[in-house]
């Protein structure tokens, strides 16, 4: 199974499928994402206030990503506005949700 830690979800990541897709959304604790996923975070400082909260090394990395029966998405939702520039700790107000992404069925 492959793993990908994101900063957003988009149905981009699901076209090209032909068939209707359902697609399951489980919040999660920060703990339950595994070490080995791969980051698709695509901003610098997400990814150094990810590395803060998580505890291991979240590089930024500008990747697409495909989401298939055979791909898990860790999605890390920001809530509570911008993140100001240059953030390596989440200001006052801001907080992470955090949600396993998977494809359940495809019809």
């Amino acid at each position: 199974m492959k793993k990908f830690l994101v900063n957003a979800f988009s149905i981009q990541m699901i076209q090209g499928m032909s068939d209707p897709v359902l697609v399951k959304f489980e919040e999660i604790d920060a703990t339950d994402i595994p070490l080995d996923v791969v980051s698709a975070v695509g901003h610098a400082d997400t990814a150094a206030v990810l590395t803060n909260i998580l505890g291991f090394e979240v590089p930024m990395n500008r990747i697409n990503i495909v989401l298939d029966k055979d791909t898990e998405l860790f999605v890390a939702q920001l809530v509570g506005g911008r993140l100001p520039e240059g953030s390596t700790t989440l200001p006052e107000g801001f907080r992470f949700k955090f949600f396993r992404v998977k494809i359940v069925s495809i019809d």
